[in-house]
């Protein structure tokens, strides 16, 4: 009882310990009114704000007869296959190498299209294709901008405009071959952002710099799904293979692999409170180690009781002379067995077994008398008898046996 009442008291702690984490978490990341997640994610999984789940999941509205599927494979896996294939990408920076360029001429250059959609661009990709950006940076403030953009539709050219109240990082461009790249959309100071550049075996490359139209937020904002559909239809429709990549989503400027981590320690807006949680949560796993650890005990391990060697060794004397048929001297060993017991576990002499050693016996063991009167008779008639039969070793033996169970 006294047990239980410890353990019900140190269960009522932790659980007073874990609310109040929870209620210190939410003090630091809240002030009194609901705010809109500004993590921006870019993740085709994320219901967020600034994730992309809307924008993955409609493409098999889009690409009614293609097959969609998802990748996380560098440029140079992309080339070779008989199909002519799609891939998207969406994310915060295309970070790729001279190596990683080459992939990607390779790929269009067989009549492949391929979708980069980022804030920023590697400058080994932006000189490969004669390109300069510019940027105009209103992301992640205290106060959140509005984006506006428009793109140029791929059926009657006519611009449509759209736009959203959340975050905005527009990235434009501020050079580039006209004679190669066709421009589909601009932002709202009329600069492209949005540019084809076209191949001869059909393949072309498509980058887009506002990959927050991309996002929940924007695409649920009135009619902005628009925007949406006129973009990625200029992805021939008969792609009978389109790969959402998410390879440069999971890389850094440094080219490391994402780490959650990192992103947690990073110290960038919005971390702060998963970095508190992570701490707090490793407190919580200490408290419930430490408690928990004091009310086990090691187990203890099972010693087995020593065995009686002795009796197994006058089993086996007693089969070896029962095969030799030497039942005389078998019964006259049982017989001495017998006495010794008596003498070292009862103290009583057995040099005369008459009536007064069967009457003192009887009452020490409290064994019936009449069954130690034929023990004791049995053993007065053995070195008289010139032979003892199997039956009459065998009925020796279970007279002895009784005895022992008794004692």
């Amino acid at each position: 009882m006294t047990r239980w009442l410890r353990y019900k008291k140190e269960g009522w702690l932790l659980l007073g310990m874990f609310a109040g984490m929870l209620t210190l978490l939410g003090s630091c990341n809240s002030s009194g009114r609901k705010e809109i997640n500004r993590r921006v994610s870019l993740r085709r999984n994320d219901d967020n704000p600034y994730g992309t789940r809307i924008a993955y999941e409609g493409l098999p509205w889009l690409f009614p007869d293609a097959d969609i599927s998802v990748a996380s494979t560098g440029p140079q896996v992309l080339t070779g296959g008989s199909e002519k294939r799609a891939v998207i990408s969406i994310s915060s920076f295309v970070d790729a190498n001279p190596a990683e360029v080459n992939a990607i001429m390779n790929f269009v250059g067989e009549g492949n299209q391929l979708f980069l959609s980022a804030f920023q661009m590697s400058d080994t990709l932006l000189h490969a294709l004669g390109l300069r950006t510019g940027y105009r940076f209103h992301f992640m403030e205290e106060k959140m901008d509005s984006l506006k953009l428009g793109v140029y539709g791929p059926v009657d050219a006519a611009y449509r405009s759209f736009s959203y109240p959340g975050d905005s990082y527009e990235t434009y461009i501020t050079s580039l071959d006209s004679q190669y790249t066709s421009v589909l959309g601009r932002d709202v100071a009329g600069h492209p952002n949005f540019i084809r550049i076209s191949y001869k075996g059909g393949g072309a490359i498509y980058l887009h710099f506002a990959p927050l139209a991309f996002s929940n937020f924007f695409l649920l904002h009135k009619q902005n799904i628009g925007y949406y559909e006129n973009a990625l239809s200029y992805i021939p429709a008969s792609t009978k293979q389109v790969v959402w990549n998410d390879y440069f989503r999971y890389r850094n400027h440094s080219g490391e692999s994402f780490s959650a981590l990192r992103y947690i320690f990073s110290g960038k807006p919005g971390t702060r409170g998963l970095a508190m949680a992570f701490w707090l949560l490793l407190l919580l796993f200490g408290l419930i180690y430490l408690f928990d650890s004091k009310r086990r005990q090691r187990m203890i391990p099972r010693i087995a009781p020593l065995r009686n060697t002795s009796l197994d060794f006058v089993r086996t004397i007693g089969q070896l002379y029962f095969q030799r048929r030497d039942n005389r001297n078998l019964a006259g060993k049982m017989a001495v067995h017998f006495q010794d017991q008596v003498r070292t576990r009862y103290h009583l002499p057995v040099t005369s077994l008459d009536e007064e050693f069967v009457k003192r016996l009887a009452f020490r063991t409290g064994y019936a008398r009449e069954s130690l009167q034929e023990i004791v008779q049995t053993i007065h008639d053995l070195p008289s008898r010139g032979y003892v039969s199997d039956q009459d070793l065998i009925q020796f033996h279970r007279q002895l046996e009784a005895f022992y169970k008794h004692i």
